[in-house]
């Protein structure tokens, strides 16, 4: 029986378009020129940086822990390069993730950093993550644990992250609940939907190999578990009607539980329209795959 939503399709609208706007910026900790260097000369690889920073905020705690809030990650990956951050200090692996942002931002967005809008935008999105529901969200009750930067444009990112990780931890329950695993999780998302017309967000197999650290082997018999639940099609891969459907309750229970921090918002598009400049001049900068700067 699928789990009831609690929110109208406006407020499921808004949380989706939020994510869809502000992603963009947030992956400015994890794309951005200055990371291999970075962690090359902090002795780290760079995903030991990711899971480090990323996870960071959850302490000196158990790879496992770090593994369950991450949810498609290779726990043995995890545990290695949980490792390997631990021997350089979580605090310092953050602090090169700060570092590289605040240098990326100010590049990206130049004059527009110590523009009195960009500040007012991080001091609107803060007042609104301070609504965020933290109860049973273990990664985004971390993050909203740590204090907040100073710099306008780093608040700014922050406030992004707390979004991004609240949405990720409802995203994960939903997951849960549907009894699909880390890699048929993966697998499922990245299989062609039957609907043409529907905005997906994709990394392609090979980026998921190499970054969730799964083997072929692993990703083809998750791929075979799908096709015997008939949530794809054997041969194409494709999703059946019956996968389509379990992709997009996933899609709507994970934009429900992130709603619940915009319900009260009554400018919340408008916030969100101020929001847009600032995504699209960094973007504009080229620094995310797939962009290229544009001057």
């Amino acid at each position: 029986m699928p789990i009831p939503l609690r929110h109208d399709d406006h407020a499921r609208a808004i949380a989706r378009s939020a994510y869809e706007t502000l992603e963009p910026l947030h992956l400015a900790a994890y794309f951005n020129p200055y990371l291999r260097d970075a962690a090359h000369e902090a002795g780290l690889s760079e995903l030991a940086l990711y899971i480090g920073a990323r996870g960071g905020p959850l302490g000196d705690c158990a790879p496992a822990v770090v593994a369950a809030t991450f949810f498609n990650f290779n726990p043995e990956t995890v545990e290695r390069k949980w490792q390997e951050a631990g021997g350089v200090g979580l605090t310092e692996t953050m602090a090169i993730r700060e570092r590289t942002v605040d240098r990326t931002l100010r590049e990206a967005l130049g004059d527009a950093v110590d523009s009195p809008e960009l500040a007012q935008l991080a001091a609107d999105l803060r007042h609104v993550t301070d609504q965020l529901p933290l109860v049973g969200r273990p990664l985004s009750a971390a993050w909203a644990a740590l204090s907040w930067p100073r710099a306008p444009h780093l608040e700014l990112w922050h406030a992004t992250a707390l979004l991004r990780e609240s949405r990720g931890d409802g995203h994960v329950a939903a997951l849960v609940i549907s009894g699909l695993d880390p890699v048929e999780a993966l697998v499922l998302h990245e299989a062609e939907h039957p609907d043409p017309h529907l905005r997906r967000r994709t990394m392609g197999k090979a980026a998921l190999l190499g970054t969730r650290r799964w083997s072929e082997q692993q990703w083809d018999s998750a791929t075979e578990r799908l096709q015997d639940r008939d949530l794809l099609q054997l041969g194409t891969g494709s999703m059946t009607a019956k996968g389509a459907a379990l992709f997009d309750a996933l899609e709507a229970q994970t934009d429900d539980a992130a709603a619940a921090v915009w319900c009260d918002q009554h400018d919340a598009e408008h916030l969100l329209a101020r929001a847009r400049p600032f995504v699209k001049a960094f973007i504009d900068a080229g620094v995310l795959p797939g962009t290229r700067r544009r001057d």
